[in-house]
Protein backbone atom coordinates (compact mmCIF):
# COMPACT_ATOMS: atom_id res chain seq x y z
CA UNK A 1 0.00 0.00 0.00
CA UNK A 2 1.31 3.47 -0.99
CA UNK A 3 1.56 6.46 1.68
CA UNK A 4 -1.02 9.05 0.97
CA UNK A 5 1.81 11.68 2.58
CA UNK A 6 3.88 10.68 -0.63
CA UNK A 7 1.28 13.47 -2.63
CA UNK A 8 1.03 15.99 -0.63
CA UNK A 9 2.28 19.43 -3.38
CA UNK A 10 0.75 17.34 -6.10
CA UNK A 11 -1.57 18.88 -8.52
CA UNK A 12 -5.32 18.00 -8.39
CA UNK A 13 -4.55 15.59 -11.03
CA UNK A 14 -1.96 13.95 -9.50
CA UNK A 15 -4.20 13.59 -6.27
CA UNK A 16 -6.95 11.68 -8.34
CA UNK A 17 -4.14 9.52 -8.95
CA UNK A 18 -3.08 8.56 -5.77
CA UNK A 19 -6.62 8.30 -4.64
CA UNK A 20 -6.50 5.17 -6.90
CA UNK A 21 -3.54 4.27 -5.73
CA UNK A 22 -5.24 4.02 -2.01
CA UNK A 23 -7.80 1.62 -3.21
CA UNK A 24 -7.73 -1.51 -1.30
CA UNK A 25 -6.70 -4.18 -3.42
CA UNK A 26 -9.98 -6.34 -3.66
CA UNK A 27 -12.15 -3.28 -4.46
CA UNK A 28 -9.79 -2.82 -7.12
CA UNK A 29 -10.27 -6.20 -8.53
CA UNK A 30 -14.26 -5.58 -7.95
CA UNK A 31 -14.56 -2.74 -9.99
CA UNK A 32 -12.91 -4.21 -13.19
CA UNK A 33 -15.61 -6.79 -12.76
CA UNK A 34 -13.00 -10.22 -12.97
CA UNK A 35 -12.38 -10.99 -9.56
CA UNK A 36 -14.35 -14.44 -9.69
CA UNK A 37 -12.93 -15.51 -13.28
CA UNK A 38 -9.34 -15.25 -12.15
CA UNK A 39 -7.45 -17.07 -9.82
CA UNK A 40 -5.39 -15.62 -7.46
CA UNK A 41 -2.12 -15.65 -8.83
CA UNK A 42 -3.13 -13.67 -11.77
CA UNK A 43 -5.40 -11.26 -9.70
CA UNK A 44 -2.05 -10.45 -7.95
CA UNK A 45 -0.35 -9.87 -10.64
CA UNK A 46 -3.29 -7.36 -12.61
CA UNK A 47 -2.77 -5.32 -9.41
CA UNK A 48 0.95 -5.23 -9.24
CA UNK A 49 0.82 -3.96 -13.17
CA UNK A 50 -1.87 -1.29 -12.41
CA UNK A 51 -0.26 -0.43 -9.16
CA UNK A 52 3.04 0.05 -11.45
CA UNK A 53 1.75 2.14 -13.55
CA UNK A 54 -0.09 4.48 -11.90
CA UNK A 55 3.43 4.88 -9.56
CA UNK A 56 5.02 6.18 -12.81
CA UNK A 57 2.08 8.56 -13.70
CA UNK A 58 2.22 10.09 -10.26
CA UNK A 59 5.92 10.07 -10.90
CA UNK A 60 5.31 12.17 -13.65
CA UNK A 61 2.87 14.51 -11.80
CA UNK A 62 5.08 14.83 -9.21
CA UNK A 63 8.03 16.06 -11.67
CA UNK A 64 10.21 19.23 -11.41
CA UNK A 65 11.65 20.35 -14.35
CA UNK A 66 14.63 22.87 -15.38
CA UNK A 67 14.22 25.07 -18.09
CA UNK A 68 16.82 24.05 -20.55
CA UNK A 69 17.03 25.41 -24.37
CA UNK A 70 15.50 22.45 -26.40
CA UNK A 71 18.87 23.07 -28.48
CA UNK A 72 20.65 21.56 -25.70
CA UNK A 73 18.98 18.83 -24.87
CA UNK A 74 17.81 17.94 -28.92
CA UNK A 75 21.56 19.01 -30.24
CA UNK A 76 22.44 17.30 -33.71
CA UNK A 77 25.68 16.06 -32.33
CA UNK A 78 24.05 14.56 -28.81
CA UNK A 79 21.43 12.52 -31.23
CA UNK A 80 24.39 11.29 -33.31
CA UNK A 81 26.46 10.55 -29.99
CA UNK A 82 23.23 8.77 -28.53
CA UNK A 83 23.32 6.43 -31.52
CA UNK A 84 26.58 5.27 -31.48
CA UNK A 85 27.87 5.86 -27.84
CA UNK A 86 26.20 2.58 -25.53
CA UNK A 87 24.72 4.03 -22.76
CA UNK A 88 20.76 4.90 -21.09
CA UNK A 89 20.66 8.55 -20.93
CA UNK A 90 16.92 9.80 -20.21
CA UNK A 91 16.60 13.49 -21.08
CA UNK A 92 16.01 15.14 -17.24
CA UNK A 93 19.52 13.82 -16.98
CA UNK A 94 20.85 15.35 -19.60
CA UNK A 95 19.21 19.07 -18.59
CA UNK A 96 19.87 18.43 -14.68
CA UNK A 97 24.07 17.69 -16.41
CA UNK A 98 23.40 21.20 -17.99
CA UNK A 99 22.14 22.76 -15.61
CA UNK A 100 24.78 22.08 -13.15
CA UNK A 101 27.80 22.23 -15.48
CA UNK A 102 26.35 25.86 -16.29
CA UNK A 103 26.49 26.83 -12.85
CA UNK A 104 29.30 25.13 -11.29
CA UNK A 105 30.30 27.25 -8.20
CA UNK A 106 34.07 27.15 -9.26
CA UNK A 107 36.38 25.24 -11.19
CA UNK A 108 37.01 22.21 -8.90
CA UNK A 109 37.35 19.26 -10.31
CA UNK A 110 33.41 16.83 -11.72
CA UNK A 111 33.45 13.46 -10.52
CA UNK A 112 31.36 10.71 -11.90
CA UNK A 113 30.66 7.42 -10.16
CA UNK A 114 30.38 4.79 -12.70
CA UNK A 115 31.41 4.89 -16.40
CA UNK A 116 30.03 2.15 -18.24
CA UNK A 117 30.37 2.75 -21.89
CA UNK A 118 31.31 6.38 -21.68
CA UNK A 119 28.01 8.47 -22.88
CA UNK A 120 27.37 10.32 -19.73
CA UNK A 121 30.86 11.17 -19.50
CA UNK A 122 31.07 12.40 -23.15
CA UNK A 123 27.73 14.26 -22.63
CA UNK A 124 29.67 16.24 -19.61
CA UNK A 125 32.83 16.89 -22.22
CA UNK A 126 30.53 18.13 -24.67
CA UNK A 127 28.81 20.66 -22.33
CA UNK A 128 32.24 21.88 -20.77
CA UNK A 129 32.85 22.54 -24.32
CA UNK A 130 29.91 24.18 -25.45
CA UNK A 131 30.06 26.43 -21.97
CA UNK A 132 34.00 26.84 -22.44
CA UNK A 133 34.92 25.62 -19.23
CA UNK A 134 38.12 24.35 -17.49
CA UNK A 135 36.92 22.01 -15.18
CA UNK A 136 38.53 18.56 -14.84
CA UNK A 137 36.53 15.91 -15.28
CA UNK A 138 37.20 12.97 -12.94
CA UNK A 139 35.88 9.27 -13.15
CA UNK A 140 36.01 5.87 -11.91
CA UNK A 141 34.77 2.38 -12.46
CA UNK A 142 36.13 -0.87 -12.38
CA UNK A 143 33.49 -2.50 -14.89
CA UNK A 144 32.42 -5.17 -12.53
CA UNK A 145 28.92 -5.34 -12.73
CA UNK A 146 26.33 -6.05 -9.80
CA UNK A 147 25.16 -9.71 -10.02
CA UNK A 148 27.69 -10.91 -12.62
CA UNK A 149 30.34 -13.46 -11.61
CA UNK A 150 33.85 -13.20 -14.04
CA UNK A 151 33.49 -16.93 -14.91
CA UNK A 152 30.08 -17.31 -14.89
CA UNK A 153 28.32 -17.76 -18.88
CA UNK A 154 26.00 -14.47 -19.89
CA UNK A 155 22.87 -15.29 -19.25
CA UNK A 156 21.99 -18.52 -20.96
CA UNK A 157 25.19 -18.19 -23.34
CA UNK A 158 27.26 -21.17 -23.99
CA UNK A 159 30.19 -19.30 -25.34
CA UNK A 160 30.36 -15.31 -24.04
CA UNK A 161 31.65 -15.13 -19.93
CA UNK A 162 30.58 -12.30 -17.83
CA UNK A 163 34.14 -11.43 -17.89
CA UNK A 164 34.78 -11.20 -21.88
CA UNK A 165 31.23 -8.56 -21.60
CA UNK A 166 33.55 -6.58 -19.20
CA UNK A 167 36.26 -6.21 -21.31
CA UNK A 168 34.15 -5.18 -24.00
CA UNK A 169 32.40 -2.72 -21.72
CA UNK A 170 35.68 -1.26 -20.74
CA UNK A 171 37.07 -1.14 -24.23
CA UNK A 172 34.11 0.46 -25.51
CA UNK A 173 34.46 3.17 -23.12
CA UNK A 174 38.21 3.85 -23.61
CA UNK A 175 37.40 3.78 -27.71
CA UNK A 176 34.29 6.04 -27.32
CA UNK A 177 36.31 8.79 -24.75
CA UNK A 178 38.94 8.78 -27.55
CA UNK A 179 36.72 9.80 -30.35
CA UNK A 180 33.90 11.99 -28.75
CA UNK A 181 36.13 13.78 -25.85
CA UNK A 182 39.72 13.61 -27.19
CA UNK A 183 40.00 17.22 -26.92
CA UNK A 184 39.30 17.51 -23.60
CA UNK A 185 39.92 13.91 -22.33
CA UNK A 186 38.79 12.58 -18.76
CA UNK A 187 40.73 10.87 -16.57
CA UNK A 188 39.56 7.56 -15.63
CA UNK A 189 40.66 5.62 -12.57
CA UNK A 190 40.02 1.75 -12.27
CA UNK A 191 38.64 1.76 -9.26
CA UNK A 192 35.38 0.91 -6.96
CA UNK A 193 34.13 4.27 -5.52
CA UNK A 194 35.18 3.46 -1.69
CA UNK A 195 38.64 3.03 -3.41
CA UNK A 196 38.83 5.92 -5.34
CA UNK A 197 37.22 8.16 -2.07
CA UNK A 198 40.22 6.76 -0.43
CA UNK A 199 42.42 7.98 -2.72
CA UNK A 200 40.72 11.47 -2.73
CA UNK A 201 40.76 11.60 0.49
CA UNK A 202 44.90 10.74 0.33
CA UNK A 203 45.25 12.79 -2.17
CA UNK A 204 47.16 9.92 -3.73
CA UNK A 205 48.32 10.03 -7.77
CA UNK A 206 46.71 7.60 -9.69
CA UNK A 207 47.11 6.21 -13.33
CA UNK A 208 43.89 6.62 -15.56
CA UNK A 209 42.91 3.67 -18.13
CA UNK A 210 44.91 5.61 -20.77
CA UNK A 211 48.25 5.62 -18.90
CA UNK A 212 48.40 9.39 -17.84
CA UNK A 213 48.74 10.89 -13.89
CA UNK A 214 46.20 12.31 -12.21
CA UNK A 215 46.28 14.02 -9.09
CA UNK A 216 42.82 13.31 -6.77
CA UNK A 217 41.83 15.21 -3.48
CA UNK A 218 40.47 18.87 -2.89
CA UNK A 219 37.21 19.80 -3.61
CA UNK A 220 34.33 19.02 -5.99
CA UNK A 221 31.99 21.26 -7.75
CA UNK A 222 29.59 18.91 -9.15
CA UNK A 223 29.15 14.68 -8.57
CA UNK A 224 27.18 12.33 -10.69
CA UNK A 225 26.28 9.58 -8.70
CA UNK A 226 25.71 6.47 -11.15
CA UNK A 227 27.63 3.13 -9.54
CA UNK A 228 26.16 0.26 -7.43
CA UNK A 229 22.34 1.16 -6.63
CA UNK A 230 22.15 -0.52 -3.56
CA UNK A 231 21.41 1.32 -0.58
CA UNK A 232 24.66 0.82 1.35
CA UNK A 233 26.63 1.61 -1.32
CA UNK A 234 24.72 4.89 -3.13
CA UNK A 235 24.52 5.78 0.69
CA UNK A 236 28.77 5.81 0.81
CA UNK A 237 28.55 7.27 -2.29
CA UNK A 238 26.69 10.44 -0.76
CA UNK A 239 28.72 10.41 1.96
CA UNK A 240 32.37 10.87 0.41
CA UNK A 241 30.90 13.09 -2.08
CA UNK A 242 29.36 14.74 0.09
CA UNK A 243 32.60 15.26 2.81
CA UNK A 244 34.48 17.56 -0.71
CA UNK A 245 31.72 18.80 -2.99
CA UNK A 246 31.05 22.71 -2.53
CA UNK A 247 28.87 24.56 -1.12
CA UNK A 248 26.52 25.74 -3.97
CA UNK A 249 28.26 22.41 -5.94
CA UNK A 250 25.51 20.29 -7.45
CA UNK A 251 24.83 16.14 -6.99
CA UNK A 252 23.04 13.89 -9.03
CA UNK A 253 21.86 10.65 -8.44
CA UNK A 254 20.90 8.39 -11.52
CA UNK A 255 17.95 5.80 -11.27
CA UNK A 256 16.28 8.10 -8.53
CA UNK A 257 13.19 8.38 -9.96
CA UNK A 258 9.92 7.94 -7.46
CA UNK A 259 8.80 5.11 -10.45
CA UNK A 260 12.01 2.81 -9.80
CA UNK A 261 12.55 0.24 -7.10
CA UNK A 262 16.57 0.62 -6.48
CA UNK A 263 16.98 1.09 -3.25
CA UNK A 264 19.19 4.64 -4.41
CA UNK A 265 15.76 6.20 -3.75
CA UNK A 266 16.14 5.73 0.11
CA UNK A 267 19.19 8.04 -0.34
CA UNK A 268 17.46 10.64 -2.30
CA UNK A 269 14.68 11.12 0.07
CA UNK A 270 17.05 11.15 3.06
CA UNK A 271 18.96 13.87 1.55
CA UNK A 272 15.67 15.82 0.52
CA UNK A 273 15.11 16.01 4.59
CA UNK A 274 18.47 17.55 4.66
CA UNK A 275 18.80 20.96 5.37
CA UNK A 276 21.95 21.45 4.05
CA UNK A 277 20.17 20.31 0.69
CA UNK A 278 17.90 22.17 -2.18
CA UNK A 279 16.29 20.03 -4.46
CA UNK A 280 16.70 21.45 -8.10
CA UNK A 281 14.74 19.00 -10.17
CA UNK A 282 13.33 15.36 -9.93
CA UNK A 283 12.90 14.81 -13.92
CA UNK A 284 12.65 12.17 -12.82
CA UNK A 285 15.80 11.80 -11.19
CA UNK A 286 17.04 14.08 -8.67
CA UNK A 287 19.21 16.42 -8.25
CA UNK A 288 20.48 18.55 -5.37
CA UNK A 289 22.27 22.00 -4.96
CA UNK A 290 24.37 21.93 -1.72
CA UNK A 291 23.56 24.99 0.24
CA UNK A 292 25.79 24.78 3.68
Amino acid sequence: MIDASSFRGCSKWAKCVSMVMLVPDQLLANELGHRAAFPTSTQMELQRTTMKILRKLLAYARRRDIPVEKSIVKSEYLNWLRFANAGMMNNGNVRSMFHAIQNLPSDAPIVEIGSFCGLSTNIMTYFKERLALKNKLITCDRWKFEGAEADVPLGDSEHVMHSDYREYVKDSYIRNISIFSRYDMPYTVELFSDEFFDAWNEQRTEEDVVGRPIELGGPISFCFVDGNHSYEYAKRDFENADRHLETNGFILFDDSGDATDWEVCRVVKEVQKSSRYELVARNPNYLFKKVA
